[in-house]
């Protein structure tokens, strides 16, 4: 249910303009944060992961250039921009940063609004986690250690993969059927809660909306979750991480809400905040994956 989450949303009379100032930015994730690949840290580019027809869906591999002494941990990436925008490499220094802290990280792309409808992004996302696990032997992964980190759009499809691995109706035809899209831990930042919020840009009817939001799939078997959210996002107001932290409280589960003081909507781009959000994301990754 998502009566949790309405409680904290209805005083904010701000949400009701969420849809308008997604329309009215050119790009509500803001640019990418570009930095250089660490020397420790490899890339295997344009890997395809999931097959629609003629329609490939790719990732790009970050690995630790030193060969580990046992199975890696392996963080899904995924970039924000409303569904309907970004790629693979809005979320590379992301990605790297992991790397270079011990994880394999999958930064991947995935198939964006108008192209599809709902649920198609989620899909997308639930076959990268297959991807992963069906090819952890080949890169030296765990596939019982496999995590999830995003950023708005990013966020959602975090959370939904936290929350949702037992809804058949959100897996898809993408790829390795049968394989396992559960993940073991995620970091949803700035992450929708409620989709009901963005029924305008996602085309989503009251039914539609309740499929894909978090709220909705939140049981005692979701997957520990930090959640990072600035103080004065007008995008996706905090009260959506708030309302999820609460029914992970009240189901007695892993999780924890970060909250960065006035970092607007993508602090995880902005030089300020990146160093910090990636520490805690990777101490996080570190403590739930590597017990």
């Amino acid at each position: 249910m998502l009566s949790t989450l309405r409680h904290f949303l209805l005083p904010l009379v701000f949400i009701l303009g969420a849809n308008s100032i997604f329309a009215q930015r050119a790009n509500p994730e803001g640019p990418a944060l570009r930095r250089a690949l660490p020397d420790t840290v490899k890339v295997e580019r344009d890997i395809v992961y999931a097959t629609y027809g003629d329609r490939k869906v790719i990732l790009d591999l970050y690995l630790p250039k030193s060969p580990a002494s046992e199975k890696i941990p392996c963080i899904v990436v995924i970039h924000g921009g409303g569904w309907r925008m970004g790629d693979k490499t809005k979320f590379a220094a992301q990605a790297a940063y992991l790397a270079d802290q011990g994880f394999a990280a999958a930064c991947i792309g995935y198939r964006l609004l108008p192209e599809v409808t709902f649920p198609a992004p989620i899909v997308d996302c639930k076959a990268a986690v297959r991807w992963v696990r069906a090819n952890a032997v080949k890169y030296g992964i765990d596939p019982d250690s496999i995590g999830a980190t995003g950023g708005s759009a990013g966020g959602h499809l975090t959370a939904m993969l936290a929350s949702s691995y037992k809804v058949a109706a959100l897996e898809g035809e993408g790829g390795n059927p049968g394989v396992s899209s559960r993940i073991q831990a995620a970091v949803a930042m700035a992450a929708p809660g409620d989709m009901s919020a963005y029924a305008q840009r996602t085309g989503a009817d009251a039914e539609l909306a309740a499929l894909i939001s978090p709220m909705t799939h939140i049981d005692k078997e979701s997957a520990p979750m930090l959640l990072i959210h600035s103080t004065n996002d007008r995008t996706v107001p905090i009260a959506h991480s708030e309302g999820m932290l609460a029914k992970y409280k009240e189901l007695g589960l892993t999780g924890d809400l970060v909250k960065i003081e006035n970092g607007g909507h993508a602090f995880w781009n902005s030089p300020q905040w990146f160093g910090e959000v990636m520490e805690k994301t990777a101490a996080f990754f570190k403590e739930q994956l590597r017990k």
